[in-house]
């Protein structure tokens, strides 16, 4: 008799920098969040669809928790926040290496527990654990707190468990149909990739102060053929930043960060739209649109 098929929509909530962009990009085995080793990396509720012969399952990367010092970061936890209640199951991620439950998953705790869903522990980082005995105390001390349908230890970057959690999701979603078409694996649109892509390769190169005042707006996307029948697209994209001292640093002596940044967006396009893309990219000051209503309601929950 054949399998019933279910589906079901899931959410990852943690901490800033415990890896959740990681784990959603491995579950879904396409890059559809930004990852870097930074924190505040995910700004927006992200949904990755992982698509299996009995099951979809539509996974919502939030913005990591973290003290608010912005309508940008007020938002961004409110997002965060707001899809605790609105899933079938939550994917609580916490760092592997911490001995303590810290404020911040304490306060992520409080929430779960008001709406009282089924929820999977995933510990990463567990490859960087020296103590394995220090990891059990860790588990003992969250399993204490609530009452976890499963507590999955995993490495997010060696891809290790990851397997495990999707079937452990597939045990607690119910009968249902697919969302999405099979061979969608995001819904966000080829512009939001293309923004996704281009921060992500700032966070990655730029110094720690600047990174977290970018905000990247795809201008033009259009795809065409070339004369020798070549197909390419055509991206123009703008790199906003707080101030003067900030474009200069992205920019960069004679161009070369700036450059440096758009050779590596460029691939990973490419990759993603599986044609020749021409990227260009500018850099432009826009103060305190962290605060600006306007923007900032882009990243709102939706």
């Amino acid at each position: 008799m054949k399998e019933s098929f279910k589906s079901g929509f899931v959410s990852i909530i943690g901490r800033t920098n415990v890896g959740k962009s990681t784990i959603i990009n491995a579950l879904v085995g396409e890059k559809v969040a930004a990852v870097a080793n930074k924190t505040q990396t995910t700004r927006t509720a992200i949904r990755g669809v992982v698509n299996r012969e009995n099951s979809q399952i539509i996974i919502i990367d939030t913005p990591g928790i973290h003290k608010p010092k912005s309508k940008l970061s007020e938002t961004m936890i409110d997002t965060a926040f707001n899809f605790i209640g609105d899933v079938d199951v939550i994917l609580f991620v916490i760092d592997g290496t911490s001995n303590e439950i810290g404020r911040g998953d304490s306060k992520i705790l409080e929430k779960i527990k008001t709406q009282n869903k089924k929820t999977i522990l995933v510990i990463n980082k567990i490859d960087m654990v020296q103590n394995k005995q220090d990891l059990l105390k860790l588990i003992d001390k969250y399993q204490k707190e609530y009452n976890f349908v499963a507590v999955i230890p995993v490495s997010a970057t060696k891809k290790e468990n990851i397997e495990i959690i999707i079937k452990e999701i597939e045990k607690n979603l119910k009968e249902g149909p697919a969302y999405y078409d099979i061979e969608e694996y995001t819904d966000q649109t080829s512009r939001q990739l293309v923004e996704e892509i281009i921060r992500e390769k700032a966070l990655k190169f730029l110094d720690d102060e600047v990174p977290h005042g970018l905000y990247i707006e795809t201008e033009k996307m259009k795809f065409r053929k070339t004369k020798e029948k070549e197909e390419i697209y055509d991206v123009e994209a703008i790199i906003y930043c707080l101030r003067n001292s900030h474009k200069g640093i992205i920019i960069g002596k004679n161009g070369n960060m700036l450059k440096k940044i758009g050779t590596y967006a460029r691939k990973d396009l490419e990759n993603m739209l599986g044609t020749k893309v021409n990227l260009k990219i500018w850099v432009k000051v826009k103060e305190d649109w962290l605060n600006n209503d306007s923007i900032v309601k882009k990243f709102k929950l939706n």
